[in-house]
């Protein structure tokens, strides 16, 4: 068993010596100017400041709820109970919609 290892030790580091471990991903260093960095930064804001114009629809959105709910207790007093859920309704699908575009401003400024 000593001979056999003593010849096989010498083949193994030399074919471990060989080897070379490449990375799984390769690398490339990308070099921006500072010119672009203010135009990324810029198109970023501008990206934000268009994803909030969202959130002024949810705002008119929930006024147009509440308000046709005044408009129709004045028309049908009987009803209140029914005209309020279905106006609670509208105003959580409006409020959501505003959260979800504040919501991509937001990822649009610190995500990327």
């Amino acid at each position: 068993m000593y001979i056999c290892s003593r010849a096989i030790a010498p083949i193994a580091r030399n074919v471990l010596s060989r080897a070379t471990v490449r990375p799984a991903i390769a690398t490339c260093n990308f070099h921006t100017s500072t010119a672009k960095k203010d135009i990324d930064q810029a198109a970023k804001y501008i990206g934000a400041g268009a994803a909030t114009v969202g959130v002024a629809g949810s705002g008119a959105g929930i006024g147009t709820v509440f308000g046709n709910l005044v408009i129709g207790y004045a028309r049908n007093p009987g009803c209140k109970q029914q005209l309020f859920t279905y106006a609670i309704l509208g105003f959580a699908l409006s409020e959501a919609m505003g959260l979800f575009c504040l919501m991509m401003a937001f990822l649009m400024l610190f995500a990327f």
